[in-house]
């Protein structure tokens, strides 16, 4: 494991308690008050990121009509996937450093979106909040655990908003999950089973170490792509799009489909953090890319009114959990999804992102309907919400102190997929107990010379 790591570096006594932005200031002593939004109304953003999901948000976000996006950066603005959105994002200003960005353009911008790969989340946002920007970063919220610490105390600090991009927490399955939990309909779940078995990038991969590939193109900062983090050579199974498969880099199908499929049933059952974290099943594991198939059980204990939980995870193609006795023919051809399990027998099976929950057997969800509370059908849906919260109409759905404790859950399962067997986890010390290599892999490496600045509060 690395060693210092990116722990030892906080508590070093490089830690100051006023924001010293040397490698990711936005300008000399800028100030973190959060900015004034321009006389037109609109909430004017900045986009890091503008490939792949990037192009995604760009459409989101001009659906909305709340906001426009007035300038951009990406490390590979002359990539093949980057045409497209440059199109649609017009003749604004571009740059290759988000940091650059920040300082030129900082007094132009309300909120930036940050659409860059999991590894990279951290530096911008810290950056972007620290310069007083309403901040949208896609899920997971960052790819260490005291990095998502440290984003939530940053926010805080602020005052700016936030919001993480799993777009079903504005959907039905939120207003759905909320009004039924309130009304008891959910109560007492004992067990959920969530799984993702669509086939990954990684699936059916050899690998020993780090690709030693061709020398990276000339229309990308490869050692700028990597930001705080070691550098590895270029290889086109990391950049574009492919970094999602390695531990190091991404967070595997946990990051990018669990913030989908059990956001809802963690924020309002209150699941908080799991008590252990047991890797039931690996199927190929690796120590640089994700298995082919795991399961993943986490147990949260008792909260409050609610009793302990256990909370399975799996994915890999072929790898689902049993079907409840109750479940219809076809069901199993759903390639995501989730089952929550009540202590009184109640089954309920529900998809992903804004799929709503349904009672099974049918006859029995029939038989409740006429009982079952109403929920809000018309809402604003997640890009609408957070640029609404930035004009002071609403209030982000997703912020980053609720965000934040989920995408730190899937941190935990990504640590146990890596090193396999039974990870106890102390809640209140927030730390694995006598586990030094899982508790090196919560903070991670130290950040490269130029990037420390982003890593203190």
């Amino acid at each position: 494991m690395p060693h210092p790591t990116r722990r030892d570096f906080l508590r070093s006594g490089a830690i100051v308690s006023s924001l010293l932005w040397t490698g990711c200031q936005t300008r000399p002593n800028a100030s973190p008050s959060v900015a004034t939004l321009a006389p037109s109304g609109r909430v004017r953003l900045a986009l890091v990121g503008i490939g792949n999901r990037g192009k995604d948000l760009i459409q989101a976000f001009n659906d909305t009509g709340f906001t426009s996006f007035v300038t951009a950066a990406d490390v590979d603005l002359g990539g093949a996937h980057c045409v497209e959105p440059k199109q649609m994002l017009g003749d604004i200003p571009y740059y290759a450093d988000f940091r650059e960005m920040l300082a030129e353009q900082g007094d132009h911008i309300d909120a930036v979106v940050i659409a860059t790969p999991d590894f990279s989340h951290f530096p911008v946002a810290m950056a972007a909040m620290a310069a007083g920007k309403h901040v949208y970063v896609e899920k997971p919220l960052a790819h260490t655990f005291e990095e998502v610490d440290l984003l939530i105390e940053q926010a805080a600090r602020t005052g700016v908003v936030t919001q993480m991009g799993n777009q079903g927490h504005s959907g039905p399955n939120y207003f759905q999950f909320k009004a039924w939990s309130e009304a008891g309909v959910i109560k007492d779940i004992t067990r959920i089973d969530a799984y993702m078995n669509s086939p990954r990038r990684w699936h059916g991969w050899t690998v020993d170490g780090f690709d030693h590939g061709p020398a990276a193109p000339a229309s990308i900062d490869w050692d700028l792509w990597h930001v705080g983090r070691p550098m590895h050579p270029f290889s086109e199974r990391l950049h574009p799009g492919n970094w999602r498969s390695w531990f190091e880099y991404g967070d595997g199908a946990f990051g990018d489909w669990a913030p989908h499929i059990l956001d809802t049933a963690h924020r309002f059952l209150d699941l908080g953090l799991p008590a252990t974290i047991e890797a039931v099943k690996r199927d190929g594991p690796n120590d640089y890319i994700f298995p082919q198939a795991t399961t993943i059980r986490f147990g949260f204990p008792t909260r409050g009114a609610h009793p302990a939980c256990d909370v399975f995870w799996y994915d890999g193609v072929d790898n689902q959990p049993a079907l409840p006795p109750e479940e219809t023919v076809g069901a199993e051809s759903q390639r995501n999804g989730k089952y929550l399990y009540a202590a009184d027998g109640t089954v309920f099976r529900g998809g992903t992102h804004s799929a709503t929950l349904r009672i099974i057997p049918a006859a029995k969800m029939r038989e409740m309907a006429p009982t079952l509370p109403r929920f809000p059908q018309k809402n604003s849906d997640h890009f609408a919400n957070f640029a609404l919260a930035c004009l002071g109409q609403e209030e982000a759905r997703s912020p980053f102190s609720v965000s934040g404790p989920l995408s730190q859950v899937f941190i935990l399962g990504c640590i146990a997929q890596r090193l396999g067997g039974t990870l106890k986890f102390d809640r209140e010390q927030r730390r694995f107990v006598d586990h030094p290599i899982a508790n090196a892999l919560l903070s991670g490496p130290p950040p490269r010379k130029g990037w420390e600045a982003c890593y203190r509060i």
